[in-house]
């Protein structure tokens, strides 16, 4: 095992635990790393925190992106490809690892890492949680530490090399391609290929989302980037409808209200998804609501409420006939 100090960088050590191949890779700002990573705790026993491994997905970095815990681009830097060093940091460099590890996890969990983060620097949103949501990274916020960083570096990308992730795109890059992503997204529903499209709507959205994050909210910027938000969550709940997701249509419509109670149709959207879960009262309710902000739909809400009063008297009959036969089943016993 080959041991070295990284130089001109304080509070750092090395050790390579694997020799990689070739030179260190030339990096430019775009540049993308791929690789596994672990992270322990300085202590006796080593305590693992995080392992990409054990997650199902390498990290990647972009070079020049500001990634919030920066010592790993340099430490990155360091290695050669299919290299594996383990790296020891004093808490001068991790005191971000708690907010970065919890959109790691986030992201591992399917959930949006940037979900209630306020319009404030990464230092700023790591004070106003009083939670991360994970007590072991809770401690790290309480507590910080160094911390060790065991890496293996599988590949270094020219920006030209591969396709960039919406996440890693400038503001300029994704108002463009939200657009493009809405498009497709139509496309593949004219296919009826909804699973497809909703995620297209998705992609769409998290790319505004993220501009909205740099914006302050209910003021101009914040408010054209939510017109182009809207109708992209209206087509994915009406994917959503059509893949049978209704507590997820139920959900996405209910906080577009929150922001938009004068929307009809998201009201109309809501109010099919309640009717898919019986909720006979709160489905009635949204499809008056429908009515009066928009007349033109009128048509449209009468038919779905005759529809709702057939099914809800068909269950009413079924759950008749079904408690009856239990009742005669107990007294026979």
């Amino acid at each position: 095992m080959e041991e070295t100090y990284l130089l001109n960088v304080e509070g750092v050590k090395k050790k390579i635990l694997h020799g990689g191949r070739g030179e260190l890779p030339k990096l430019q700002d775009g540049s993308k790393f791929t690789f596994h990573f672990q992270t322990l705790k300085d202590d006796f026993e080593r305590t693992v925190i995080d392992d990409s491994r054990e997650a199902g997905m390498p990290m990647e970095i972009i070079v020049g992106k500001m990634f919030k815990l920066e010592i790993w681009e340099t430490l990155l830097s360091s290695m050669r490809i299919g290299e594996v060093a383990e790296f020891w940091c004093d808490a001068i460099h991790t005191g971000m690892y708690a907010l970065v590890s919890r959109g790691m996890r986030r992201i591992a969990e399917g959930r949006d890492p940037l979900e209630g983060q306020k319009h404030r620097c990464g230092m700023g949103n790591m004070f106003d949680y009083h939670s991360t949501g994970y007590d072991d990274l809770d401690e790290l916020q309480r507590t910080p530490q160094p911390l060790i960083f065991i890496m293996e570096l599988f590949r270094v990308e020219d920006p030209s090399a591969y396709k960039r992730d919406t996440w890693a795109m400038s503001k300029e890059e994704k108002l463009a391609a939200v657009p493009v992503l809405h498009s497709e997204g139509n496309r593949l529903v004219l296919r009826r290929e909804f699973a497809q499209a909703a995620a297209k709507y998705q992609e769409a959205v998290i790319c505004l989302r993220n501009l909205q994050a740099k914006e302050k909210p209910w003021e101009d910027g914040w408010l054209k980037l939510e017109s182009l938000v809207t109708p992209l969550v209206l087509n994915y709940c009406q994917c959503q409808l059509e893949l049978g997701e209704y507590y997820e249509v139920l959900e996405h419509t209910t906080e577009l209200l929150q922001k938009h109670n004068d929307n009809a149709k998201a009201y109309f959207k809501r109010a099919k998804a309640h009717a898919a879960v019986w909720n006979e009262r709160e489905a009635r309710e949204d499809f008056q609501r429908v009515a009066h902000l928009d007349p033109s739909m009128a048509a449209a809400v009468k038919k779905e409420l005759k529809q709702l009063g057939e099914r809800m008297r068909k269950k009413h009959v079924e759950d008749r006939k079904r408690y009856q036969g239990l009742f005669q089943s107990s007294q026979g016993v």
